[in-house]
């Protein structure tokens, strides 16, 4: 049967892409009330595109931006998979920095560029597509799929975990899978079976009631600026630790297998450094580069605000400082924790005369996945059909809350499974997808669900 799906999809590929093409065109911005038309129109096309598949298919209205709820139900002895992905996207600015305009989808050299050509509308349609080939050239699939695909990912999911936990009977599957990750490499696919958890603050020291002359008053009062450069440049030590007590308590450490896998990888630094635009790497001592980006805690400052920085001199004591803050956490590390941690931290070195405010922007845990798991196992051999090598276990430093969503609110692990490349420009102009990787994607996506049928339920 899988002939045949292959089949269909190699006559039908010029069709998906120019659907994908399609749906680039609309302009999803979540972030930008003036685009809440054609948040809808985009909700519109999928729901279309489901319904058109054969999945009964719906648009959930919430206070944000709509959910399109999809589901293909006829195997009830076979595994039930959620797929979740976003037809959201980020603002396009700055715009004179694109090639050719971030909403009229162009291919240049085997590559589509527009904005959510990879975060997340390319990735996402290649299950669409996959479960479309499967109804129209066998008429049903070897699983049950539910879609969720919301509007809001690109903003903060707010609507999203109330969704779920109203409809957790109906949401109910047995494994998730999100396609929002990266490959390895170009010709190197992989699974992503760890990423960092995140909690994110902003901290503000005032003091004077405004900006006053530094040759009047300096030297009398505290300077927020100063006191707070001093603050934050003791969270690291000159070895990159952070010195937050109690910081690494409950980092889970990566095995030595793990350690061993990642050293075999095919990563060369020089060329990670030009890429970048740095000349040497910095971070925990003790750890190499890929370490420390997958699988070590970090504290950093992600901005950092105060006084004067226009055009020529000002001399003033500033009436307030402040710096935003964000640590990426690994397995065990616990959010609530780390965050109170941090607010101890910053506020104890607070000098005498100056006001401490603390806000907690938001967070997410950690996620480790089995790869020992029979899912696992069985997104291992699709992936390997579709792109015709192997993948890679890999972890990435980035976080995705969802992850974590599922796993809370209907108890089920989540596959990331990534066609895309980490270099595909996601948030930033030129942002691009290889057409390559959107079929492959598509015919991996297509042998997961034969794969996955072939396990037995575990759904209650």
């Amino acid at each position: 049967m899988v002939e045949k799906v292959e089949q269909y999809l190699q006559k039908n590929s010029d069709r998906n892409l120019n659907e994908l093409m399609d749906l680039l065109r609309i302009p999803s911005i979540s972030a930008d009330s003036k685009y809440v038309s054609s948040m809808q129109e985009a909700a519109e096309f999928l729901r279309n595109q489901l319904a058109g598949s054969g999945c009964d298919a719906e648009i959930v209205e919430t206070d944000g931006h709509p959910i399109v709820y999809g589901e293909w139900t006829q195997k009830p002895d076979a595994p039930t998979v959620m797929i979740y992905g976003h037809y959201d996207v980020q603002p396009p600015d700055p715009l004179d920095e694109w090639i050719t305009p971030p909403f009229e989808p162009t291919i240049r050299d085997g590559e589509v560029f527009a904005r959510g050509a990879t975060d997340d509308k390319g990735q996402m349609y290649t299950h669409v597509k996959s479960v479309q080939a499967w109804l129209d050239s066998v008429g049903e699939l070897p699983v049950n799929v539910k879609f969720v695909i919301e509007g809001e990912e690109e903003v903060g999911s707010d609507h999203l975990e109330k969704f779920l936990a109203s409809n957790r009977e109906k949401c109910a599957c047995d494994v998730a899978v999100v396609s929002d990750t990266a490959q390895y490499a170009p010709g190197i696919p992989a699974i992503t079976y760890g990423l960092r958890g995140i909690t994110a603050c902003e901290v503000r020291v005032y003091g004077p009631n405004q900006d006053l002359h530094s040759g009047v008053f300096g030297g009398s009062i505290a300077n927020p600026v100063n006191a707070l450069a001093k603050m934050i440049g003791e969270l690291i030590d000159d070895d990159g630790r952070v010195q937050i007590p109690g910081f690494y308590d409950d980092v889970l450490p990566l095995t030595e297998q793990e350690r061993a896998e990642f050293a075999k990888l095919p990563f060369k630094e020089s060329e990670y450094l030009d890429s970048l635009g740095v000349s040497r790497t910095h971070g925990e001592a003790g750890f190499s580069t890929l370490e420390r980006r997958w699988a070590r805690p970090t504290c950093d400052v992600n901005g950092i605000q105060g006084g004067y920085s226009g055009e020529g001199p000002k001399t003033i004591i500033p009436a307030f400082a402040s710096a935003k803050i964000s640590c990426r956490l690994v397995p065990n590390q616990q959010e609530e924790a780390i965050i109170e941690k941090l607010e101890a931290f910053l506020r104890e070195r607070t000098p005498p005369g100056l006001r401490f405010e603390f806000k907690h922007w938001h967070g997410c845990p950690a996620v480790l996945c089995d790869l020992n798991s029979p899912y696992m196992k069985a997104a291992t051999a699709a992936v390997e059909r579709g792109f015709g090598a192997a993948p890679m276990m890999i972890r990435e430093g980035g976080s995705i809350p969802v992850v974590g969503t599922f796993q809370d609110v209907l108890g089920v692990d989540t596959l990331l499974l990534g066609w895309g490349q980490n270099t595909d420009n996601l948030h930033s102009p030129n942002e691009k997808f290889s057409v390559n990787a959107f079929h492959r994607g598509t015919l991996s996506s297509a042998w997961l669900w034969k794969m996955l049928g072939d396990l037995s339920s575990t759904s209650t």
